[in-house]
């Protein structure tokens, strides 16, 4: 099952996309949904928000008003926590159940406006935020949801800024106008999904590309998501999509931290189901003496490859990929001669889908810069 988050600022049209998403196959979980499900008419949660809020903000025949509840519970921070901490542990329970209730090879969308708010980024194999601007927002809820301006106003406020939601957005769609086409998305998620299920990995010719601002971001998620899934162990971004200014292929390199080889193995299940699968057993090529084994995984994604090798932490492997990285950032001419190599290779091995010739030809440059690699971290301890 691929678990799909699904999140942006109210007004923005969520439920547009998750309409288009389910209308090619999505499996959706609408978080409004639940949330009024909990608070449904003799539910203990209608129960306790009345307790909390007083019995005006119900309607004449008993349920909810929802009106009267949100000029409550938004007129204070205070207030607003004592709200999520009735419905949100009831929302997660039925989410729970839903998810459990779907397919195995569903590709579940779970439609969450508060995604960033409560930091569940990590959870999900992949994040889409549907973006509008506020003033757009602002218009569509006051005329299209008659909603009063003040308290539309309140509601966009209190809500996470589009930097946030920036920030955890593995796919960023701008609905400000026209609705976003989302053919090239499904496609991803269908491809995702199947690799997930079969334990597959996405690949590629080692195509270099310029820099990549946008990479270092990109880590950051990713690397959440595999200390996650790894019991919340170290992981390093590494590889040349570490070091700005230098071109690389657009693969994302990560090194996890563990204790010895069993624990890796002990991992192998838990990353493969948050889409890392285990690709076998390796030996880094020795750069000086000590430990150079280490167990390798790479990302089910297609739209974001990624490599994931797990060594012991402080092993000469782990220190070598840590120093390589480090020297690279420090030293702009050895970038540029590193960058000119890769990509004079990767033209030359074009074909080489799994990158295992591009790999080998790297290496009497790699062995060369070992001095001048042990040279700058002899000066950076002294």
């Amino acid at each position: 099952m691929l678990r799909v988050g699904l999140t942006g600022g109210i007004g923005s049209g969520k439920s547009t996309i998750a309409r288009l998403l389910v209308e090619n196959g999505a499996v959706v979980i609408d978080a409004d949904k639940l949330a009024r499900e909990v608070l449904e008419p003799g539910s203990d949660g209608l129960a306790e928000v009345v307790k909390a809020f007083g019995e005006d903000v119900l309607q004449a025949d008993g349920s909810l008003d929802r009106a009267a509840l949100a000029a409550k519970a938004f007129a204070s921070e205070e207030a607003r926590q004592t709200l999520n901490g009735i419905t949100h542990p009831r929302i997660g329970a039925l989410t729970g159940q839903r998810m459990a209730e779907a397919p195995e090879d569903a590709i579940v969308v779970h439609d969450i406006p508060l995604l960033v708010e409560r930091d569940m980024a990590a959870v999900y194999h992949l994040v889409i935020v549907v973006f509008a601007d506020s003033a757009t927002r602002l218009e569509r809820l006051v005329t299209s949801r008659g909603m009063d301006r003040q308290d539309a106003e309140k509601r966009i406020a209190a809500q996470a800024t589009d930097e946030q939601r920036a920030a955890v957005a593995d796919v960023w769609l701008d609905n400000s106008g026209e609705v976003p086409d989302v053919t090239g998305l499904w496609d991803r998620l269908v491809g995702f999904e199947k690799n997930l299920r079969s334990g597959a990995y996405a690949s590629g010719a080692p195509i270099v590309v310029p820099y990549d601002g946008r990479w270092p971001a990109q880590a950051r998620r990713i690397a959440r998501r595999i200390s996650l899934a790894a019991g919340g162990r170290h992981v390093e971004h590494i590889g040349s999509t570490s070091v700005p200014g230098l071109a690389a292929k657009d693969v994302l390199d990560f090194q996890l931290a563990v204790e010895d080889m069993e624990t890796a193995d002990d991992l192998r299940e838990a990353l493969g189901q948050a889409g890392f699968p285990y690709v076998g057993p390796y030996e880094d090529t020795p750069r000086g003496e000590g430990d150079w084994s280490k167990r390798v995984h790479a990302g089910a994604d297609p739209g974001r490859r990624v490599n994931l090798h797990l060594r012991v932490e402080g092993a000469a492997n782990w220190r070598w990929a840590v120093d390589f990285r480090d020297w690279l950032r420090n030293d702009a001419g050895a970038r540029e001669e590193y960058a000119d190599l890769k990509i004079e290779l990767s033209q030359r091995f074009a074909g080489d889908a799994g990158g295992f010739a591009y790999g080998e030809a790297k290496e009497p440059w790699m062995e060369a810069a070992v001095r001048r690699v042990e040279a700058y971290r002899g000066g950076q301890e002294s």
